[in-house]
């Protein structure tokens, strides 16, 4: 494990204790927040309106809180509803640098691991880009209603709905970053139209809004390489994304045993180098779905891939709630 990344899980373990950080990270939060309240505000002044109506998913604290999944669930619901979505993302990983409409080549080296899963899964028109504004525009050759992935702090568009998840951690610590996992204080909900719990439905509210809840189910291995092997009941566990503990448990839940497990950083790009040693071993390796878009270009063809898939399940009443909102707009 490189010397940057056990920082940064240092630094991580510390947004989820239930005390207060040191004193540097708590003066790093301030200057943070005071640069990050000033950037919001100057984007928001200049928001345009995107040529489709526009929904946002987002959150307020760092990684893990179901985006990417929320958003193809989301998809397919208005799919349900004679929508016809298109999906903003930021490319998170990739180096593509100009707007990027995916096709079934599209690498996530290039375009972003979650713009990769985003098309495999959805099966919706997606496109990558750093400046959504301008990807925006692109859409409206596409489809009829905008997904806007990671929307929340992006306030260069205006859009008719407002989605923030909230994983089971809540906001950890409570503080903004770098002491805490928020990348707002928690107040900002109050601008939110639709907020949503990603996980059990045990957690205490944390507002005094309604809070809808929303979760993934593991489904069984499924191999990404079809090589025809039965799916296997122990296993070498990668995975390069936030929180990476809750893929054992994913993988615990269906009583799978794990052998051995390898955490590399979120968006990692993974490279034969990487492998070279993990492929040694002649257990079987599970990894997520966002991980096997970077790993399928890499991965020896005769060997099986075994990727943890998720089904949804959300709420009764939540997508006739987003659809309300839209109405309202």
């Amino acid at each position: 494990m490189r010397l940057s990344h056990k920082i940064h899980q240092s630094i991580e373990d510390i947004w989820w204790q239930q005390k207060k950080p040191n004193l540097l990270l708590r003066g790093l939060s301030k200057l943070y927040h005071i640069a990050s309240k000033y950037d919001q505000k100057k984007r928001y002044k200049h928001a345009v309106k995107a040529p489709l109506p526009l929904i946002s998913i987002g959150n307020l604290s760092v990684g893990g809180s179901g985006k990417t999944p929320f958003t193809i669930w989301l998809a397919q619901e208005l799919r349900k509803h004679q929508f016809n979505p298109v999906i903003l993302c930021r490319g998170d990983g990739g180096k593509q640098a100009s707007p990027t409409l995916l096709n079934q080549n599209s690498l996530a080296k290039d375009v972003g691991d979650e713009a990769v899963l985003l098309h495999r899964i959805s099966r919706r028109p997606v496109i990558s880009a750093q400046d959504r504004v301008v990807a925006s525009r692109m859409a409206a050759e596409y489809g009829d209603i905008i997904l806007l992935d990671d929307g929340f702090q992006y306030r260069q568009l205006q859009r008719q709905c407002d989605i923030v998840l909230i994983p089971n951690e809540g906001f950890g610590n409570g503080y903004i970053l770098p002491a805490g996992p928020l990348r707002e204080p928690s107040k900002a909900l109050n601008r939110a139209d639709i907020i949503v719990r990603t996980g059990t439905t045990s957690n205490q509210p944390l507002t005094t809004n309604k809070e809808w809840y929303w979760h993934s189910k593991p489904q069984p291995l499924n191999d990404w390489n079809q090589c025809a092997e039965a799916t296997p009941k122990s296993v070498v566990a990668i995975t390069a994304i936030a929180r990476p503990q809750r893929f054992n448990q994913s993988l615990q839940e269906l009583d799978i045993h794990i052998e051995d497990s390898y955490f590399f950083p979120d968006h990692h790009a993974f490279t034969k180098q990487d492998m070279h040693d993990i492929w040694q071993q002649h257990t079987a390796i599970a990894v997520t779905a966002k991980d096997a878009v970077k790993l399928l270009p890499i991965w020896p063809k005769n060997r099986a891939l075994w990727v943890l898939e998720q089904g949804f399940e959300g709420e009764d009443g939540l997508i006739e709630a987003v659809l309300e909102s839209l109405e309202k707009s």
